[in-house]
């Protein structure tokens, strides 16, 4: 009996740990990201931020996505998501930008989401933030850095970059719009750089209804067959677990 115990409990742990070796990754990867994560030079992009929320205890009632001020956008608009409000500022830059053979000196610098009493996102859930951004400048790639409050206080930052990143993967990293640079294999998001651009009007405050149907077969699809592959994984686990404890309860042939 002992031996047969020692091999239940065995072979349970072995089971539970391929779970936890799946789950846990899953997990911790989970953070604020641009999708698409690649767009065209001189497009209109129309891209949403994917928020989860990750507190067992608190809700997400805020975001804000920072703009960039060396290669401004100057049309920033974006689609309103039930229950919250969203607001975008225009600052004036550091420095005059050119665009389109135009003397910028200023340029929406960020965008803030803000829940409405009552509402938040909860555990186990997301919410994406659709936006229009244009026109993309014609640079490797452009930091998006966001701010995700909670209604008890916490913050979380994800503004580090690609580099400092690599160099302390305890960092949260920002989202990046990878537009001439390559983004990396595991980005979330990555889909080509011709689905993310579409043309589009110019302005910077008002707000606009837009089609997102063009990135969603992709996420859905890669979001499906990771889900098919963890269960399988669990089920192949869970078959030998259980075909071990039937061949341990069989009985010993009498000599």
């Amino acid at each position: 009996m002992s031996s047969r115990n020692t091999l239940r409990r065995a072979l349970t742990g072995a089971a539970l740990g391929v779970v936890l070796a799946v789950g846990v990754p899953l997990a911790a990867s989970a953070h604020v990201t641009v999708d698409p994560g690649t767009a065209d030079p001189g497009s209109y992009t129309q891209v949403q931020f994917r928020v989860p929320n990750e507190s067992e205890t608190a809700e997400t009632v805020r975001l804000e996505v920072t703009l960039p001020s060396d290669t401004p956008f100057t049309s920033v608009r974006y689609e309103p998501v039930p229950g919250w409000t969203a607001t975008i500022t225009t600052s004036t830059l550091p420095e005059p930008v050119e665009v389109g053979g135009n003397t910028i000196t200023e340029a929406p610098t960020s965008i803030v989401w803000q829940a409405d009493p009552g509402v938040g996102i909860g555990q186990g859930q997301f919410v994406n933030f659709p936006v229009s951004l244009g026109p993309v400048p014609d640079v490797g790639s452009v930091l998006l850095p966001a701010v995700q409050t909670y209604d008890d206080g916490k913050v979380a930052e994800w503004t580090a970059t690609p580099d400092e990143v690599a160099a302390d993967d305890t960092l949260d990293p920002a989202p990046v719009l990878y537009i001439t640079d390559a983004p990396p294999a595991d980005e979330h998001g990555a889909h080509s750089a011709g689905a993310a651009g579409s043309s589009g009007s110019s302005g910077s405050s008002d707000e606009m209804t837009m089609t997102t149907d063009a990135a969603a077969p992709a996420d859905s699809s890669s979001g499906l067959a990771l889900g098919l592959s963890i269960a399988a994984l669990v089920l192949g686990a869970g078959g030998a677990v259980l075909g071990a404890l039937a061949f341990a309860r069989r009985p010993k042939a009498r000599s």
